[in-house]
């Protein structure tokens, strides 16, 4: 499921120029005294010679053999082959079973019935040099899961990519959806959001297409000739409202097990208003030409030969779509490493293993190099090495549906991750290029620390100076300024889109969401032509990069896992919630100062005076200009945030470096059982407003972004939605966490002092 990372320029210059001499000496890891540190090292130096690439593709080969869809023959057998492979590393290994809601389509139709007819193929055909796109009687057809079912005909309206601005401009050519099926594009938010914004305004059906501009012919050559989205390429994916929860759509907050107490399919909340179905941009051309209407602004405008035009009509659209709706299985493979001093305390690795079709990109270049990942840790334990948390080896199923088996599983061990999860490790595609690095603001120091640690396999740098030389070369201003001053790079916030979900913001537990991307283009996302042939051919050809994202998953693994102290730090997160706190300063004058021009403006007659009589449009409505909005409390609350870290910050180092190596340990195992509750501490059991089951008030996906973070999400949604009398309520709230957070980092800080 999860999005293409964005494209960097490649930064080689820059890189070499930034090239460091290596110390001679390492300094000691996060979290580790001296003498643990250097034992620490010595055993992932042992773990990073293992992984091999030729045993990541040999794996993705035999994975993506077949299509391995939810419910699936090969996704059971895939299941099986994975539950061998833990065990034949000497790991204890099960499968953990849900029965979730799956819908599969038995009738799809969209024709256009006027002014023309025109009937979509609705198909993507197999290609000779492709030996798995011909698989088509095993594969899924090209649809969008949870959809409901629905047979309309009514006029079309293209919406661009049908987001909530883009209705506003609607709105200013006096153009409504009401009683329309829209037409929008892939991009600009997840595919969700999309049917949920029309049926809001009013639509009765929803067509998603990929646009050639977007991720076809104007990247490059497509596909058997390149890697973008040929003509008749279709982007599957799910529908589901995971803004208001992901799962199961009938066992929300519960796991799917066999005895679970289900919702009616009529009272499933996730489920779309209106059918949906995605098309492909050879059977969107037909019904974009034959629309009338005003021509649409620029920045409308896809990569197609035509003129844009909103519609509505001529044209006239008949979209149909009937599914079945029954129980499908999952199969969520589980392999544990006991730990041998915390065993309570949890270090969870995962990445799926189901796909829309074949699945080479998206998941299996993920899964492969965790596969080798716990193949290593396998030959470790028997040369020694003891992890002193317990390591759980996850592969989940579902994902791309909604993420189901991750969510399921979270959910059936609600009770245990509360109290045990002190780490969720994620990775999903995988490609060339540089390391990404998404999650918890506690572990960013942490993730930096293993960064400069990994070389990257093409220029030889770490992958941190790499990943450094391309912030600086592409960054904004004030990104390349802080790449080249702060001590650590800034990872980015987790919204949604994959597996760390459920983990970090249903239930607190720290995440990380790791993996390399932005020097191949790709254009067969959750198409059938995301398989083998396309990989080797055009993405991590050499397997390089899985071998580089196993070495960094793993070397996280391990120091998590390892560590005498968990190596969080709060430095790093108090810095980044002062940030949040002034980017949410700046949007409540800049929504204030917008409303104040706007109505200036209507008020002056500008709109009148500039309305072309040719091409008529209406002027904005007036807007209410927003109250004053005092941020206080959270910026008190931030203080006390960044004073507790520094008190811990300065205990932690005496303790380190105090010569006492075990009375220092003994002061660290103290404060250990301190931090591990820190990040659950963001969390409110109440949830965010309207969807109770996001229960991080720092980070969430957003409600009309889908996939994209909402930092602060109460107090962020509430300035962004207008809900001005709603701030003051979030505010508090906000600053309670933050306070109990500061909190709890000074009793941590007092327990390292004791100690010395």
């Amino acid at each position: 499921m999860h999005v293409p990372a964005a494209r960097i320029v490649s930064g080689l210059a820059a890189a070499a120029l930034l090239v460091a001499a290596t110390p001679a000496t390492q300094p000691t890891l996060l979290g580790f005294t001296d003498g643990s540190s250097k034992t620490e090292r010595e055993w992932e130096e042992k773990f990073k010679a293992i992984p091999q690439p030729a045993n990541m593709r040999a794996a993705m080969q035999r994975l993506t053999a077949r299509p391995h869809h939810v419910g699936s023959p090969y996704d059971k057998d895939n299941a099986e082959w994975i539950l061998a492979q833990f065990k034949s590393y000497g790991l204890d290994a099960h499968i953990e079973t849900f029965d979730v809601l799956f819908p599969t389509p038995l009738e799809r139709a969209v024709e256009l019935v006027s002014p023309t007819r025109f009937v979509a193929k609705l198909q993507e055909p197999a290609l000779p040099q492709d030996p798995t796109s011909n698989q088509k009687a095993e594969a899924l057809p090209t649809y969008n899961a949870y959809s409901i079912d629905g047979d309309v005909t009514a006029p079309l309206v293209y919406v661009n990519y049908g987001v909530p601005a883009d209705y506003e401009e609607l709105a200013r050519h006096n153009i409504s959806v009401k009683g329309a099926i829209v037409i929008a594009r892939y991009g600009g938010s997840w595919r969700g959001i999309k049917p949920k914004v029309a049926a809001e305004h009013g639509a009765v059906g929803c067509l998603i297409y990929s646009d050639p501009r977007d991720d076809g012919y104007a990247g490059g050559a497509v596909f058997p000739n390149g890697p973008m989205r040929p003509a008749d390429g279709v982007q599957r994916g799910s529908v589901e409202d995971m803004p208001m929860y992901p799962g199961d759509p009938l066992t929300p907050g519960v796991g799917a097990t066999k005895d679970a107490k289900r919702l009616p399919i009529s009272e499933a909340k996730t489920l779309t208003k209106i059918p949906v179905l995605p098309i492909s941009y050879g059977d969107a051309q037909p019904l974009l030409s034959a629309l009338g209407g005003p021509l649409v602004p620029n920045s409308w405008k896809g990569g197609l030969p035509i003129t844009y035009r909103f519609g509505a009509g001529p044209a006239k659209v008949h979209l149909k779509i009937k599914s079945t709706w029954t129980l499908k299985p999952l199969f969520d493979v589980i392999a544990t490493i006991p730990g041998s001093s915390e065993p309570d305390q949890w270090v969870i690795r995962g990445n799926h293993h189901d796909a829309w079709v074949n699945g080479a990109e998206d998941p299996i270049a993920g899964l492969v190099p965790e596969l080798e990942e716990a193949r290593a840790l396998g030959i470790l334990l028997k040369q020694g090495w003891h992890p002193k948390r317990t390591l759980i080896y996850a592969a989940w199923d579902g994902e791309e549906p909604g993420l189901l088996g991750s969510t399921e599983w979270a959910e059936a061990h609600a009770d245990e991750l509360r109290t045990k999860g002190v780490a969720y490790l994620n990775s999903d595609t995988n490609d060339r290029g540089y390391l990404g690095m998404e999650g918890s603001h506690i572990l960013e120091k942490f993730i930096n620390g293993v960064a400069r640690d990994i070389d990257d396999p093409e220029t030889h740098l770490t992958v941190w100076k790499r990943l450094q030389a391309a912030t600086i070369q592409n960054g904004s201003a004030e990104e390349r300024k802080d790449a080249r001053s702060r001590a650590d790079l800034r990872i980015g916030a987790l919204g949604s889109g994959s597996d760390f979900t459920p983990f970090l913001q249903h239930l607190g537990v720290p995440s990380l969401n790791l993996g390399y991307g932005g020097e191949d283009d790709a254009g067969i996302y959750h198409s059938i032509y995301d398989d083998f042939y396309w990989y080797t051919h055009f993405s991590d050809t050499s397997f390089v990069y899985g071998r580089a994202l196993a070495q960094t998953v793993g070397t996280a693994s391990m120091r998590l896992a390892d560590a005498d102290v968990l190596p969080y730090d709060y430095t790093n997160l108090a810095e980044t919630v002062h940030g949040y706190i002034d980017e949410l300063q700046k949007l409540a004058s800049g929504a204030a100062n917008a409303a104040r021009e706007r109505n200036l403006e209507i008020e002056e007659g500008s709109f009148t005076a500039t309305n072309d009589p040719h091409t008529p449009t209406i002027a904005p409505p007036a807007l209410v200009v927003p109250p004053h909005m005092s941020f206080a409390a959270l910026e008190n609350a931030a203080d006390s945030l960044t004073k507790a870290a520094e008190h811990y910050s300065q205990a932690y180092d005496r303790a380190m470096s105090s010569g006492d190596a075990e009375r220092a340990k003994s002061s660290l195992a103290a404060v250990d059982a301190i931090l591990a509750h820190s990040e659950h501490l963001f969390t409110d059991s109440k949830g965010l407003p309207m969807r109770p089951w996001f229960q991080h008030l720092l980070y969430a996906p957003g409600f009309y972004t889908g996939y994209g973070v909402k930092t602060v999400p109460e107090v962020r949604e509430a300035i962004e939605q207008k809900k001005y009398g709603d701030v003051d309520a979030a505010v508090t709230r906000v600053a309670g966490v933050v306070n109990a957070e500061a909190a709890l980092v000074e009793s941590a800080a007092s327990a390292l002092g004791k100690g010395q």
